[in-house]
């Protein structure tokens, strides 16, 4: 198999596997109990588990056109494309069974792995992966899904085993996007949702719950556990009691102080979330349109503080819309604004706003990390003028007023690289006619630059071209970039197997209870 140069390997790691013990019922097998005393080191196969989680799924569940990162987390589950990441960050095949790319960068072909079954129990066809990409690409509609897919020139079955995938110009980054769901042909996902996951999609009531079951038939590993729900718990103290009371085993995204209020029947697992956590700004906005204003907003932050009262200085510094784990790809920006009250109240006065002004800054409740920091930015603003209201809303108030309409002027959040695993995903939003574009940041060099970066058949060129793409919006301050947060996950002491991923994902497949 011949594997792309340019097709990043992160090093870091995310997100954990959650889960929850319901008992023993409906001909399932019973969890192991812990035994005092005994380290548990064998993975059991059975058991049941509930895993809590912040925010309900998109409405339509719908794996081509979700958009929440909630969302895609537990999906990872259910669906799967030609190729998956795996925890180390590589891109390993899965419905395919191998794939090359062609010298010229605009055609990707795919092998068909053996023996791979829906969760109908039809068996994968050439036809349902036609028919998948071509659905996403909107190469009969005209518009695509995911807007990477808009590169698609064609997409053809050769044989009964082989399907090509072309794009109009050379794009080796592609390969990361066809970790896209491989659906049955001519279904639709709002009929069913039918992947190839080591889970099946069981049951959803919305604002409750979501249950996915083990998929016997599944081409790989089969999972250990035997059923998985995900119970649905918006309030961030709300989450903790109900790790502390058994009604919930397994809970990621934990604050430290959530961490520490739990005792010795739980483990508390540490990675980075993988995301970039940021103030962003609405560039569109009265006093933000100034960049001098923005520029200001950056100086009067103290990002090492908010570390070390939020996550007690774990979690790494970011000055851009880019993480550490990108490794090459990476420029370390995290310096470029630092704490200085002066520069900040002279930008301010240069924009004609020496008296400070009104600033709200909007958070999802259900994310008690962004909450936090949220608040101690608004202290901090007090300095130079900026006085702050911090306005917290539910997440589908979030997606609806602040992702989709724009109608916020400041709002703290964490922003992943969707499903792939490549620069670009974390750099598309700032593209001037980008849909999600939520800064309404507009740069005619960053549209230069980006584009070259997609455009480039040169490693060391588009290394170059995303380098700068970062550095454009640091100087124009597009946001107030805070931090890649450190992830605390809790999770019974009798529970194990569960991986880090580079991306914002909850693989439970190696999930299991321990003896």
């Amino acid at each position: 198999m011949k594997v792309c140069k340019r097709i990043l390997t992160l090093l870091l790691a995310l997100l954990m596997l959650t889960a929850v013990l319901c008992g023993c019922k409906d001909g399932k097998s019973a969890p192991v109990e812990p035994t005092p005393g005994v380290s548990a080191t064998e993975p059991v196969r059975g058991g049941e588990l509930t895993v809590g989680i912040a925010q309900d799924l998109d409405d339509s569940l719908d794996p081509h056109k979700m958009t929440a990162a909630g969302t895609r987390e537990i999906l990872f589950n259910v669906f799967e494309g030609l190729v998956k990441p795996d925890e180390n960050g590589n891109l390993i095949p899965a419905v395919a069974s191998s794939y090359t790319i062609a010298e010229t960068g605009d055609a990707f072909t795919f092998t068909l792995r053996d023996g791979v079954r829906f969760h109908n129990g039809s068996e994968v066809t050439v036809g349902d992966i036609v028919y998948s990409i071509s659905r996403v690409a909107g190469l009969d509609t005209g518009t695509p899904l995911i807007a990477a897919f808009s590169a698609v020139k064609s997409v053809e079955a050769t044989d009964d085993r082989t399907v090509v995938v072309k794009t109009q110009t050379p794009y080796l980054e592609f390969l990361s996007y066809l970790t896209c769901a491989v659906i049955p042909e001519n279904s639709d996902p709002a009929d069913g949702l039918i992947g190839t996951g080591p889970f099946s999609f069981s049951e959803r009531k919305a604002q409750e719950s979501i249950v996915i079951e083990r998929f016997d038939d599944y081409w790989g590993q089969p999972a250990y556990l035997d059923k998985v729900t995900f119970k649905i718990i918006e309030n961030a103290n709300t989450l903790v009691m109900s790790l502390k009371s058994g009604a919930i085993d397994l809970c990621a995204h934990l604050t430290t102080a959530q961490a520490a209020e739990l005792g010795s029947d739980f483990n508390i697992a540490e990675g980075s979330m993988n995301l970039v956590q940021a103030m962003y700004l609405n560039n569109a906005y009265g006093p933000l349109q100034d960049v001098r204003v923005r520029q200001a907003l950056c100086c009067a932050v103290d990002r090492e503080a908010i570390l070390g009262l939020i996550n007690d200085g774990r979690g790494s510094i970011l000055g851009s819309s880019m993480y550490p784990a990108f490794g090459k790809y990476y420029a370390d920006l995290s310096t470029y604004y630092t704490k200085d009250i002066d520069r900040a109240k002279q930008l301010l006065s240069d924009a004609g706003y020496a008296g400070g002004f009104d600033l709200e800054i909007t958070a999802p409740m259900n994310y008690q990390i962004h909450v936090d920091t949220a608040q101690v930015i608004a202290e901090q603003l007090k300095a130079i003028g900026v006085n702050c209201t911090i306005n917290t809303v539910e997440w589908s108030t979030w997606l609806e007023k602040v992702y989709q309409n724009r109608d916020y002027q400041a709002t703290v959040v964490g922003f992943d690289t969707s499903a792939a695993m490549t620069a670009q995903s974390l750099l598309a939003r700032f593209e001037s006619t980008s849909g999600k574009n939520v800064c309404n940041f507009s740069s005619a060099q960053y549209d230069e630059r980006y584009a070259a970066a997609i455009a480039s058949t040169d490693e060391a060129g588009q290394v170059a071209a995303y380098q700068d793409c970062q550095q454009i919006l640091a100087e124009n301050a597009a946001a107030v970039y805070v931090q890649d947060p450190c992830d605390l996950v809790a999770m019974r002491s009798n529970i194990g197997g569960y991986r880090f991923y580079p991306i914002y994902v909850m693989d439970l497949s190696c999930v299991s209870y321990m003896k």
